[in-house]
């Protein structure tokens, strides 16, 4: 499997978890969302609609979700069917959306995956002016459970050298807030983060153990393989996981 294609994973993207409508809500009001005529959002990088769901269950008009992987995308179409939007296959680089179309952009858990250098930019032609660009992660909150803790430990026990690409944990992030000023596109970035907890049933969280790429592109099969059963050993005589997670966005507002 190779680093960024999730091909393979997008039937175990189900199991994941969803976003906390608490830091949601947090930034809508921010952006004055209240005040604002015809508010329009773009969901890019959408994967299976995990956010893009939750959006649309808020009542919120989310005319265009962006996913480039087909089966991610197709995925994405089942789980939001009989809403009102439209999948378009596209990047963060070239997402295919009009200029000055929407008020809000959100990246799920994928801003990581991009060029900033061209994905801003490319956000900024989308947003409407004075618009908004939010990236967002749902790591777990490892040190809040000791039991995840030992997990964690697992992983770097049978793979060392392991580098995490998701950007949303303190010891793994990036300085999103210099990146996203970084084009001189967007300015007046802010920090929210919220702990979200969600109980899990063993199948479940073996699935969205599944669906992660970047360890098992990293450790291999064999390897990955090995450290699923060792967590399956671990957890085998529990009958739900209550799941803690760190839920961080930030978000810049377009410049002009």
């Amino acid at each position: 499997m190779k680093q960024g294609d999730f091909t393979e994973l997008a039937k175990s993207y189900i199991n994941r978890p969803a976003y906390s409508l608490q830091i949601i809500n947090a930034m809508l009001k921010y952006m004055d969302y209240d005040k604002q005529k015809d508010f329009k959002i773009a969901d890019v990088g959408a994967g299976t609609g995990k956010l893009t769901k939750v959006l649309l269950d808020m009542g919120l008009n989310v005319p265009f979700a962006v996913e480039p992987n087909d089966q991610m995308r197709e995925e994405g179409i089942i789980y939001t069917n009989g809403k009102p939007i439209k999948w378009l296959k596209g990047t963060g680089e070239v997402t295919n959306l009009e200029s000055n179309s929407v008020n809000w952009l959100t990246m799920a858990s994928s801003f990581h995956w991009t060029d900033p250098a061209k994905s801003l930019p490319e956000f900024a032609r989308v947003l409407k002016p004075g618009g908004y660009f939010t990236a967002i992660w749902n790591p777990r909150n490892i040190g809040a459970s000791q039991l995840h803790t030992e997990i964690e430990d697992i992983i770097y026990q049978i793979v060392p050298s392991i580098q995490r690409v998701s950007s949303g944990s303190k010891s793994h992030t990036k300085n999103w807030d210099e990146i996203l000023i970084s084009t001189g596109h967007f300015k007046d970035v802010i920090l929210m983060e919220v702990d979200h907890t969600e109980v899990m049933s063993i199948e479940r969280y073996m699935g969205a153990w599944r669906s992660v790429n970047d360890i098992r592109a990293q450790a291999g099969e064999e390897k990955f393989n090995l450290i699923l059963q060792k967590i399956e050993d671990k957890i085998k005589h529990l009958k739900e996981i209550s799941v803690p997670y760190k839920m961080r966005s930030w978000t810049a507002q377009r410049v002009g």
